[in-house]
């Protein structure tokens, strides 16, 4: 009796994909295997299946809040299972899903909901539609606004990757965070043929790395127009999106655009330096956290570090012009880095963005009490 009365919890989230990429995607999973930790068979995971807006009908449907797999038949099935197995707790993960934070507080008040904001999605999709201005880009962003309203007015607590994010919330919707919890990925395993990877020997380059979503694509764009020119060393562009940009940005012996790689790890060990040159975008950069896991250090923007401001100093350079990339860069090696500033790197990472770190930030927001 004393097993039954503790309370399940309802995890809402995207497909988990076996391979995932993107940011996004990869806290999707971390924030799914640190609820398994915690709630063990207490978790119950209902996955929406992927979808795209394509048609009237669809969009009409997005306003409605059904985005990213939410549908009527979806929501049923999630709330079904609230019902019949007496879940006590929902963690809606991200905050276009806003409408199942709504149906849910219809039909079962006394269910506490949290919910996961990646990104202000409202923020993001502006600037996307800056980026592409098109009908259906404002329409993205309509939907993502209504359904995020949702999110803000139905949830018994909100979770911001940044308190930057939080402020916006409170600016858009009027409510902010309830709770902090920042970026994290997953640490990579070093093996013997990773390390192997590893040649001091071979030509030195700056390592780029970023799925082709609007921001990133603008970032880079600006770094090869303004900053190559005036450095010596090499610029590498690894991931996914990339490739229809190859005779944009590759400069002979200067750019190269690698694409999408099945091991980031030895692009990261091999660096002199990881870039990070975003002027827009929400939430927080996954790019930083990665190359803090591998002890590197990196040059970006104040956008870059959005999130990781109070460490700024101690993971890399802050950059807000060409001026100061070229600087931070030309100036590189020892005069940036001194003797264990990699193993520093690797701490803060072990103890703020790692694994453990977000599983202890979310055990603790799961148990703390309803200030609503």
């Amino acid at each position: 009796m004393e097993a039954q009365s503790v309370a399940r919890i309802l995890l809402l989230t995207n497909t988990l994909q076996a391979d995932p990429a993107g940011g996004r995607q990869l806290l999707c999973h971390i924030n799914h295997d640190a609820l398994r930790c915690i709630f063990g068979s207490g978790l119950l995971v209902h996955e929406l299946p992927q979808s795209r807006l394509v048609g009237a009908r669809s969009v009409a449907n997005a306003f409605r809040g059904h985005l990213d797999g939410l549908d009527a038949g979806s929501a049923a099935g999630a709330l079904a299972r609230i019902r019949d197995e007496r879940v006590g707790k929902v963690l809606v993960d991200g905050s276009n899903l806003g409408e199942f934070a709504r149906l849910t507080k219809r039909h079962f008040p006394d269910v506490e909901v949290t919910t996961f904001f990646h990104n202000v999605e409202a923020r993001f999709f502006l600037g996307s539609l800056r980026q592409v201005r098109s009908p259906r880009a404002l329409a993205v962003l309509v939907a993502n606004y209504l359904a995020e309203r949702k999110a803000v007015r139905y949830s018994d607590k909100i979770i911001c990757l940044s308190e930057r994010d939080s402020r916006l919330l409170k600016k858009l919707y009027g409510r902010g965070a309830t709770h902090i919890s920042a970026m994290a990925v997953r640490r990579q395993k070093v093996t013997t043929d990773t390390q192997e990877c590893v040649k001091p020997g071979e030509e030195p380059y700056l390592l780029f790395v970023g799925g082709g979503f609007y921001a990133n694509q603008g970032g880079i764009e600006w770094f090869v127009r303004n900053v190559v020119p005036r450095i010596a060393v090499k610029t590498c562009i690894v991931g996914r999106g990339f490739d229809g940009l190859k005779a944009q940005l590759e400069q002979s012996g200067r750019v190269e655009v690698v694409g999408a790689v099945d091991d980031l790890a030895p692009w990261y060990l091999n660096a002199r330096h990881v870039i990070a040159p975003i002027f827009d975008g929400s939430g927080m950069k996954t790019k930083v956290a990665e190359a803090l896991m591998f002890g590197k250090q990196v040059i970006g923007t104040p956008e870059a570090f959005s999130g990781y401001e109070d460490i700024a100093d101690r993971a890399g350079v802050v950059c807000a012009t060409a001026d100061e990339f070229v600087a931070a860069i030309e100036q590189g090696g020892d005069f940036l880095d001194a003797p264990g500033d990699d193993e520093k790197r690797r701490n803060i990472y072990e103890e703020r963005y790692s694994f453990g770190a977000a599983q202890k930030r979310l055990e603790a927001i799961l148990n703390a009490p309803t200030e609503r």
